[in-house]
């Protein structure tokens, strides 16, 4: 540890900004970049995104009316009907070619994933990671979830069934701020290939990085009509996306998410939304301590917090509470913050004011109220306009708005806890169930327990990342926390429409061969006797 890291006296500051990088936003974000990443927008008005590194404007954008989105549509309509008929296995190239690209070409998009949001680089390299992942997947599995499938019919032999899969047309997607890279195009990769057009809003503020992965993908060789973009403000822009889509894909907040799905059933449109989360972190009495105190740093601060599957509630043990919270405070209070185009920072900045606001309010509360900042707990300034401190907050009761309410940034609450059903009752204590984390040396243990917590994701001995990036597992929220899946059969399929063919030969599905209606009651009787018992059915 450098004298910069070292402990400081009480009263003053023990985190140092991470060194800064050579290049600059204005290296990087060049006008000949935005002209050609918004040729495709479309868009008759204009506005801007900033860098919250320092507040500066990024880059003039188009922004797109009501009447451009419809347009929009309408051109995605006419590319996705051809597209439509491309074969399966084209479609799916175009992915394993995007999959390379991405990796070739990383360092580009890292810059505009760190100028956007303000993530350190590794945790922007983690969006790279996990779009390169599902175009993997997807470029090989596509064909196999999407190829006709035979199921046996309502009488064997005499019926013949296929069950097909059918592109829905044109999915409407809306995308937020904090993965720009693996929220936009990540979530649409299994739409093209199933053979859709996409119609997606990216948030204004990052979509120069969903901008890029459209430029990427053309180049790769999906047409650029299928893959539309438009941008503006939530509550013009949003509503109009709902209202043409032939299904809509949201992630973001709850509240914004019921919403969306309001508006598609008015329409009897589908729709999958990935929505909030105050996950749960168990660290059972036998944890290795030291893993799950590292664990619960790349957990709770990843992203600056500001991820969806994040940790925000920390259940430990009593027996070991004390032990895990000394070297989880020490990892936390080494942490170095930055805002470097470069691999060093441990954490990065928070997204805009809002943000900022929203943790200083939830911090300040908890402390008025009773709870003890254990490190953390102030803004940074002089690093940057939005920059905060990893935060671990002890004492955190019920009526403290950081119990309950979502903070969607780096601050954590540690409670104790004295049985295994104890800790589940805590976990399971909220309206959300996106994601949870429990660490044990009994993996057996871990995974019982696991099945116990009512989230769509739970991860053994590690924070998010092992179920996430497990793609042919389903990864979505239960209760409040969303609907459908991504990743995995769930993820693509809902994408499509099933249509059921069935075939009668031989004998109609009605009284024949001099048959009356008793006789035929009677003959189908013994037949379903007769196929439970071979088991047919």
């Amino acid at each position: 540890m450098t004298d910069a890291q070292a402990p400081a006296k009480t009263g003053t500051n023990p985190l140092a900004p991470a060194p800064e990088g050579a290049r600059t936003a204005a290296d990087v974000v060049t006008p000949e970049l935005v002209a050609q990443l918004t040729k495709g927008v479309t868009g008759s008005g204009r506005t801007a995104n900033h860098t919250p590194f320092t507040g500066e404007k990024l880059a003039d954008l188009p922004e797109s009316t009501p009447e451009d989105v419809e347009k929009a549509f309408e051109a995605a309509r006419r590319a996705q009907a051809v597209w439509e008929q491309t074969p399966v296995r084209q479609r799916a190239a175009v992915l394993l070619r995007f999959h390379d690209l991405i990796l070739e070409r990383q360092a580009e998009v890292l810059d505009l994933i760190q100028l956007e949001t303000g993530k350190a680089r590794l945790h922007a390299h983690e969006e790279v990671q996990a779009v390169a992942v599902a175009a993997r997947h997807y470029g090989r599995k596509a064909p196999a979830y999407l190829k006709p499938k035979r199921h046996t019919g309502a009488v064997p032999t005499l019926t013949k069934v296929t069950e097909l899969r059918h592109p829905r047309g044109v999915v409407g997607q809306i995308a937020p701020w904090n993965y720009p890279l693996e929220l936009s195009v990540g979530d649409a990769l299994p739409a093209f290939v199933a053979g859709n057009a996409v119609v997606m809003k990216p948030d204004t503020e990052t979509c120069l990085t969903a901008l890029w992965a459209r430029d990427l993908l053309v180049e790769a060789g999906l047409p650029a009509e299928v893959f539309q973009v438009v941008l503006g403000e939530g509550p013009v822009v949003g509503p109009e996306v709902v209202r043409h889509a032939d299904y809509v894909s949201f992630t973001g907040s709850t509240r914004t998410g019921r919403e969306v799905a309001q508006g598609a059933a008015a329409r009897l449109v589908g729709v999958s939304l990935e929505l909030g989360g105050k996950n749960a972190m168990l660290v059972l009495e036998d944890a290795d301590i030291e893993k799950a105190a590292a664990g619960a740093v790349r957990a709770c601060f990843s992203s600056a917090g500001q991820l969806c599957i994040s940790i925000e509630r920390l259940y430990v043990h009593e027996s070991i509470a004390d032990a895990f919270l000394e070297r989880f405070a020490a990892r936390t209070k080494a942490m170095r913050l930055g805002k470097s185009l470069a691999y060093g920072a441990d954490m990065g900045s928070l997204v805009g004011e809002r943000q900022l606001e929203t943790v200083t309010r939830h911090v300040e509360e908890a402390v008025e109220k009773g709870a003890r900042v254990v490190t953390g707990g102030v803004a940074r300034p002089d690093i940057g306009p939005y920059f905060f401190e990893p935060t671990i907050l002890d004492g955190v009761t019920e009526p403290m708005a950081v119990c309950a309410e979502e903070t969607f940034g780096p601050v954590v609450s540690i409670y104790r806890f004295k049985t295994e059903d104890e800790a589940v009752e805590l976990a399971n204590s909220t309206p959300y169930g996106l994601n949870s984390s429990v660490w044990t040396k009994d993996g057996r243990r871990g995974r019982e327990i696991a099945s116990r917590v009512r989230a769509g994701t739970v991860n053994v001995n590690e924070g998010y990342a092992s179920a996430y990036g497990s793609v042919q597992s389903p990864m979505g929220g239960m209760k409040d926390s969303g609907l459908g899946r991504r990743h995995g059969s769930e993820g693509i399929l809902k994408y499509t429409e099933a249509q059921t063919i069935a075939q009668q030969r031989l004998l109609p599905m009605a009284p024949s061969m001099g048959m009356d209606d008793e006789k035929y009651a009677a003959f189908m009787s013994r037949s379903l006797r007769l196929m439970k018992a071979f088991r047919l059915k």
